[in-house]
């Protein structure tokens, strides 16, 4: 039995990702929560997702280039 071990570890790379994001989200803004009430956690989520924008930003912008050179390539191999 073989394993494409590149699909492996890009879906583990993936699951790591959303993991510690999710704990990012529930365990800091429950722990504002907690310990500074309502208000405090309702901004501290608005500060997570504004750190969390450039790196969304830079993401979508590595994303378009390897759709472009794919598409560049598979032009270039036919």
């Amino acid at each position: 039995m073989t394993r494409d071990l590149r699909e492996y570890i890009r879906q583990t790379n993936l699951r790591l990702i959303i993991g510690g994001i999710v704990i990012l989200f529930v365990v800091g803004d429950g722990l504002i929560l907690l310990i500074y009430g309502r208000d405090a956690a309702v901004i501290g989520l608005v500060c997570l997702f504004a750190g969390l924008l450039p790196l969304m930003l830079i993401w979508i912008f590595l994303w378009g280039m390897e759709m472009i050179v794919k598409i560049s390539n598979k032009d270039k191999i036919e």
